[in-house]
Protein backbone atom coordinates (compact mmCIF):
# COMPACT_ATOMS: atom_id res chain seq x y z
CA UNK A 1 0.00 0.00 0.00
CA UNK A 2 1.28 3.44 -0.91
CA UNK A 3 1.81 5.97 1.82
CA UNK A 4 -0.04 9.09 0.73
CA UNK A 5 1.06 12.49 1.88
CA UNK A 6 -1.43 15.30 2.31
CA UNK A 7 0.07 16.97 -0.79
CA UNK A 8 -0.35 13.85 -2.93
CA UNK A 9 -4.00 13.62 -1.86
CA UNK A 10 -4.52 17.29 -2.77
CA UNK A 11 -2.79 16.71 -6.13
CA UNK A 12 -4.98 13.70 -6.88
CA UNK A 13 -8.13 15.64 -6.06
CA UNK A 14 -7.03 18.53 -8.30
CA UNK A 15 -6.49 16.08 -11.17
CA UNK A 16 -9.94 14.54 -10.64
CA UNK A 17 -11.45 18.02 -10.62
CA UNK A 18 -9.87 18.79 -14.01
CA UNK A 19 -11.30 15.54 -15.42
CA UNK A 20 -14.76 16.44 -14.14
CA UNK A 21 -14.50 19.98 -15.58
CA UNK A 22 -13.78 18.41 -18.96
CA UNK A 23 -16.98 16.32 -18.71
CA UNK A 24 -19.10 19.32 -17.75
CA UNK A 25 -17.50 21.35 -20.50
CA UNK A 26 -18.10 18.82 -23.27
CA UNK A 27 -21.65 17.91 -22.16
CA UNK A 28 -22.85 21.46 -21.54
CA UNK A 29 -20.78 23.03 -24.36
CA UNK A 30 -19.12 25.17 -21.70
CA UNK A 31 -16.03 26.52 -23.41
CA UNK A 32 -14.50 27.97 -20.25
CA UNK A 33 -14.79 24.64 -18.40
CA UNK A 34 -13.29 22.76 -21.36
CA UNK A 35 -10.33 25.10 -21.70
CA UNK A 36 -9.70 25.03 -17.95
CA UNK A 37 -9.04 21.27 -18.09
CA UNK A 38 -6.12 21.63 -20.53
CA UNK A 39 -2.93 23.67 -20.62
CA UNK A 40 -2.94 26.16 -23.52
CA UNK A 41 -0.11 24.22 -25.21
CA UNK A 42 -1.72 20.78 -24.61
CA UNK A 43 -2.18 18.19 -27.34
CA UNK A 44 -5.14 15.88 -27.93
CA UNK A 45 -5.27 12.65 -29.92
CA UNK A 46 -9.05 12.25 -29.98
CA UNK A 47 -10.00 9.67 -32.59
CA UNK A 48 -9.96 11.29 -36.03
CA UNK A 49 -8.60 14.52 -34.52
CA UNK A 50 -4.90 14.83 -33.69
CA UNK A 51 -3.47 18.20 -32.79
CA UNK A 52 -3.66 20.93 -30.21
CA UNK A 53 -6.22 20.68 -27.44
CA UNK A 54 -7.33 24.21 -28.34
CA UNK A 55 -8.01 23.02 -31.89
CA UNK A 56 -9.95 20.03 -30.58
CA UNK A 57 -12.08 22.30 -28.38
CA UNK A 58 -12.78 24.68 -31.29
CA UNK A 59 -13.77 21.76 -33.56
CA UNK A 60 -15.85 20.01 -30.88
CA UNK A 61 -17.83 23.12 -29.95
CA UNK A 62 -18.81 23.70 -33.59
CA UNK A 63 -19.64 20.03 -34.27
CA UNK A 64 -21.55 19.52 -31.02
CA UNK A 65 -23.75 22.60 -31.60
CA UNK A 66 -25.50 20.42 -34.21
CA UNK A 67 -25.71 17.37 -31.93
CA UNK A 68 -28.40 16.51 -29.42
CA UNK A 69 -28.04 15.48 -25.82
CA UNK A 70 -24.86 13.97 -24.46
CA UNK A 71 -23.43 12.83 -21.18
CA UNK A 72 -19.92 11.71 -20.21
CA UNK A 73 -19.05 9.75 -17.09
CA UNK A 74 -15.59 9.13 -15.69
CA UNK A 75 -14.60 6.18 -13.50
CA UNK A 76 -11.64 3.97 -12.55
CA UNK A 77 -9.29 6.92 -12.27
CA UNK A 78 -5.73 5.73 -11.74
CA UNK A 79 -3.20 8.45 -10.95
CA UNK A 80 0.55 7.90 -10.78
CA UNK A 81 2.26 11.00 -9.46
CA UNK A 82 5.87 11.70 -10.37
CA UNK A 83 6.69 15.15 -9.02
CA UNK A 84 4.98 17.77 -11.17
CA UNK A 85 3.93 15.19 -13.77
CA UNK A 86 1.27 12.50 -13.50
CA UNK A 87 0.27 9.56 -15.66
CA UNK A 88 -3.52 9.32 -15.46
CA UNK A 89 -5.81 6.66 -16.91
CA UNK A 90 -9.55 7.31 -16.66
CA UNK A 91 -12.33 5.13 -18.00
CA UNK A 92 -15.15 6.99 -19.73
CA UNK A 93 -18.64 6.20 -20.93
CA UNK A 94 -20.28 8.69 -23.27
CA UNK A 95 -23.81 8.73 -24.63
CA UNK A 96 -24.23 11.08 -27.54
CA UNK A 97 -27.25 11.91 -29.66
CA UNK A 98 -26.08 12.54 -33.22
CA UNK A 99 -27.43 12.54 -36.74
CA UNK A 100 -26.48 9.83 -39.23
CA UNK A 101 -25.56 10.51 -42.87
CA UNK A 102 -29.29 10.74 -43.74
CA UNK A 103 -29.92 13.26 -40.91
CA UNK A 104 -31.80 10.71 -38.80
CA UNK A 105 -31.26 10.66 -35.01
CA UNK A 106 -28.74 8.16 -33.74
CA UNK A 107 -27.65 7.26 -30.23
CA UNK A 108 -23.94 6.56 -29.92
CA UNK A 109 -22.46 4.82 -26.90
CA UNK A 110 -18.69 5.18 -26.61
CA UNK A 111 -16.60 3.57 -23.91
CA UNK A 112 -12.89 3.84 -23.50
CA UNK A 113 -10.10 5.50 -21.60
CA UNK A 114 -8.48 8.90 -21.43
CA UNK A 115 -4.75 8.31 -21.20
CA UNK A 116 -3.44 11.65 -19.98
CA UNK A 117 -0.19 13.27 -19.10
CA UNK A 118 -1.03 15.85 -16.45
CA UNK A 119 1.38 18.58 -15.45
CA UNK A 120 1.37 20.81 -12.42
CA UNK A 121 2.33 24.39 -13.26
CA UNK A 122 2.15 27.14 -10.68
CA UNK A 123 0.38 24.77 -8.29
CA UNK A 124 -2.38 23.89 -10.81
CA UNK A 125 -2.92 20.50 -12.48
CA UNK A 126 -4.19 20.27 -16.07
CA UNK A 127 -3.96 17.92 -19.04
CA UNK A 128 -0.78 18.45 -21.07
CA UNK A 129 -1.33 15.56 -23.50
CA UNK A 130 -4.35 13.33 -24.03
CA UNK A 131 -4.82 10.15 -26.03
CA UNK A 132 -8.33 8.75 -26.21
CA UNK A 133 -8.39 4.95 -26.36
CA UNK A 134 -11.66 3.49 -27.63
CA UNK A 135 -12.71 0.13 -26.19
CA UNK A 136 -16.42 -0.09 -27.09
CA UNK A 137 -18.86 1.55 -29.48
CA UNK A 138 -22.49 0.95 -30.30
CA UNK A 139 -24.80 3.03 -32.47
CA UNK A 140 -28.57 2.68 -32.33
CA UNK A 141 -31.12 4.48 -34.53
CA UNK A 142 -33.65 6.59 -32.64
CA UNK A 143 -37.21 7.08 -33.89
CA UNK A 144 -36.85 10.76 -33.01
CA UNK A 145 -34.40 12.96 -31.20
CA UNK A 146 -34.74 13.30 -27.43
CA UNK A 147 -36.82 16.29 -26.38
CA UNK A 148 -37.44 17.75 -22.93
CA UNK A 149 -41.14 16.81 -23.21
CA UNK A 150 -40.15 13.13 -23.61
CA UNK A 151 -39.01 13.10 -19.99
CA UNK A 152 -42.55 13.77 -18.74
CA UNK A 153 -42.54 14.67 -15.05
CA UNK A 154 -38.77 14.16 -14.87
CA UNK A 155 -38.00 17.87 -15.04
CA UNK A 156 -35.87 19.88 -15.35
CA UNK A 157 -33.81 18.26 -18.06
CA UNK A 158 -30.19 18.91 -18.92
CA UNK A 159 -29.31 21.73 -21.27
CA UNK A 160 -26.30 23.59 -22.57
CA UNK A 161 -24.41 26.40 -20.92
CA UNK A 162 -25.80 28.72 -19.54
CA UNK A 163 -29.35 27.29 -19.55
CA UNK A 164 -28.52 24.10 -17.59
CA UNK A 165 -29.70 24.20 -13.96
CA UNK A 166 -26.13 23.80 -12.67
CA UNK A 167 -25.29 27.32 -13.87
CA UNK A 168 -28.16 28.80 -11.86
CA UNK A 169 -26.79 26.99 -8.81
CA UNK A 170 -23.26 28.23 -9.49
CA UNK A 171 -24.52 31.79 -9.92
CA UNK A 172 -26.46 31.60 -6.64
CA UNK A 173 -23.42 30.25 -4.77
CA UNK A 174 -21.22 32.96 -6.27
CA UNK A 175 -23.89 35.54 -5.43
CA UNK A 176 -23.97 34.29 -1.82
CA UNK A 177 -20.21 34.73 -1.55
CA UNK A 178 -20.38 38.22 -3.06
CA UNK A 179 -22.99 39.30 -0.50
CA UNK A 180 -21.10 37.85 2.51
Amino acid sequence: MNAYTLQSLLDREAIRDALYRYCRGIDRLDEAALRSAYWPDATDNHGAYKGSAAGFIDMALVKLQKAGRMIHQISNILIELHGDVAAVESYFMAYQEEMDAQSKPLETLLCGRYVDRFECRGGEWRVAARTVVYDWMRQTPLTQGLRAVDFGLRQPTGDRCPADPVYELLASVLGDKETS
